[in-house]
């Protein structure tokens, strides 16, 4: 198991790899955050940027979310469709977050339990790091569920 939060799954489309990308197109938007027009445009599901072979996607927010999943996704045609390699993972600023966050309560647990003798604050430190691990896992595991559902009804499958 990955330490931070992780998903990927393979999907099998009776469509070509054309017809995903435009699909796709027709749903995404580029991420030009500060051309504010573009960001009150409706329609869109999904920001992000289209290669001839690949894309990075994210579903459109109206209020931050630090557990949105960013979607990496690669197409390969086959004779009679398309396959689609999809990868979830968090956003980096939000694995940097949930790195350093956990590194401190580490930290803090090790020092409160070996250097100032404070077990009760050590075991503190441990729960609140464990706790946050958790909450951050389950929380992009949700946003997975919520992403794959627009992302499987825009494929049909």
């Amino acid at each position: 198991m990955p330490f931070f939060p992780k998903h990927s799954e393979v999907l099998v489309s009776a469509l070509k790899k054309e017809e995903v990308l435009e699909r796709l197109d027709v749903v995404t938007r580029d991420p030009n955050f500060l051309d504010y027009e573009s960001r009150n445009e409706s329609g869109y599901q999904f920001n992000g940027t289209l290669g001839i072979e690949s894309f990075r996607i994210s579903l459109v927010i109206t209020k931050a979310d630090s557990f949105l999943p960013l979607i990496k996704g690669k197409l390969e045609d086959t004779p009679s469709g398309s396959i689609l390699f999809l990868d979830y993972t968090l956003f980096p600023g939000s694995v940097f977050f949930l790195g350093f966050w956990s590194s401190v309560t580490i930290l803090l647990f090790f020092f409160f339990g070996f250097m100032a003798d404070k077990p009760g604050f050590a075991l503190i430190s441990l729960f609140v790091g464990i706790g946050n691990y958790v909450f951050a896992w389950k929380h992009f595991m949700r946003k997975i569920k919520a992403s794959q559902k627009i992302f499987h009804e825009l494929l049909n499958l």
